[in-house]
């Protein structure tokens, strides 16, 4: 059980990286732009920079998971909420993408392999060879947390002899909404290394949206899924207290901006996944907060959650809620959730259940889930939906 001082060393950190986003970062992409990665099916993915689309190249449809802002007409777009990823099949031997301007890390996979990893890359167009002749799925993940500003992906193309293929809809939908413990905010880290030191460059380095534990359980049921979650944001509360909007706040919006809202008439998730109250109660009180004593961040606390939840419930009355929480913070955040899914419960909310999660390691970056956190909590979602097959059926 973790108590409120592990996190001690953490707020200078994130504070730093809530401001200036990822460039701070060490530039980790080889010199050229080039990106090599480990062994994948079907040969791994080699992705280099060229100077330009090749003549003849024609764009390849796109499947997007996440939410985008839609730029041009070659299936771009602008994104900043974490984890998104983009696919397109064809068939040969090659394929190309254009990245857009902003810090970010992409993973490169083809055919569910093991993926490349292209860090930092320079706005342009990038070429993925190697490959086997044959059918391929190429994706490109969001594996960084960017909340400085949206970084742009310009869409897929297929040079001359590249045929594109038609991309399988997946039935099932998943939408995770959280703080750092759903970005996988340093999952990659190890603690023992960084002894809870992690710099600023190196937060952003071992975090991995990629290996978090939203494509770990949607993976596990074929799902498509959103994350919609940001380092450091509470329901009613920031870490530390510190002024920017609290999740619920920024829910609504596409980009972090407020510019314009989301409104996606195809995302219907069956299972929206929530994990908040980290960053409410894993600090205390300071002077000048609008909750006087702890038992009024209690109820603020509880109340706002209980109305998000039936917010999301009104756009959503099909979805089923899992509410989750780990024992930091003395118990105190899961005693929370606990009353938040009691008063859900009690006002008539019959399709939402709270889960705890207990002997979490910690072994990220400033006492954060570790990649075996990630796949226990990922585990004990999954364990809990295969108990209870009325997840996936409408009510």
């Amino acid at each position: 059980m973790k108590s409120l001082n592990v996190l001690s060393a953490f707020v200078l950190s994130l504070m730093a990286t809530l401001a200036a986003g990822p460039v701070l970062a060490r530039d980790t992409a080889a010199p050229t732009g080039t990106a090599h990665g480990g062994a994948a099916r079907g040969g791994a993915p080699k992705v280099e920079p060229v100077a330009d689309l090749p003549v003849g190249a024609t764009a390849l449809p796109g499947h997007i998971g996440g939410r985008v802002l839609a730029e041009g007409t070659d299936g771009g777009f602008r994104r900043q909420w974490p984890g998104t990823y983009v696919e397109t099949r064809f068939m040969g031997t090659s394929a190309l993408f254009r990245v857009g301007p902003g810090d970010v890390s992409l993973r490169i996979s083809i055919d569910g392999g093991a993926p490349a990893a292209l860090v930092k890359p320079k706005p342009g167009v990038y070429r993925v060879t190697g490959l086997k002749a044959g059918a391929h799925t190429l994706r490109v993940d969001t594996a960084s947390e960017t909340q400085a500003g949206p970084s742009a992906f310009g869409g897929f193309y297929a040079p001359a002899g590249t045929k594109p293929l038609p991309i399988p809809a997946r039935a099932r939908q998943i939408e995770f909404i959280g703080d750092s413990h759903t970005v996988g905010y340093g999952n990659i880290a190890d603690q023992a290394a960084f002894q809870q030191t992690c710099t600023t460059a190196e937060v952003w380095d071992t975090t991995d949206t990629s290996q978090g534990i939203a494509p770990r359980l949607a993976g596990r049921y074929g799902a498509d899924y959103q994350v919609n979650a940001i380092s450091g944001r509470g329901i009613v509360r920031n870490y530390n207290g510190f002024a920017a909007d609290t999740l619920p706040q920024a829910y609504p919006y596409t980009l972090f901006d407020h510019a314009a809202r989301y409104d996606d008439p195809a995302w219907h998730p069956q299972v929206i996944v929530i994990a908040l109250g980290t960053n409410d109660f894993t600090t205390p009180l300071h002077a000048g907060e609008k909750w006087a004593t702890r038992d009024a961040l209690h109820a603020d606390y509880e109340a706002t959650y209980v109305d998000f939840v039936k917010a999301l419930r009104a756009h959503n009355p099909q979805a089923y809620f899992l509410l989750w929480a780990t024992d930091m913070a003395d118990g105190e955040i899961a005693a929370e959730v606990a009353k938040v899914a009691d008063k859900l419960h009690a006002a008539g909310e019959s399709r939402l259940a709270f889960l705890p999660m207990h002997d979490i390691a910690f072994s990220g970056c400033h006492s954060h889930p570790g990649l075996a956190d990630d796949a226990k909590i990922a585990k004990a979602l999954g364990d809990y939906m295969d108990a209870h097959p009325e997840v996936w059926q409408a009510k």
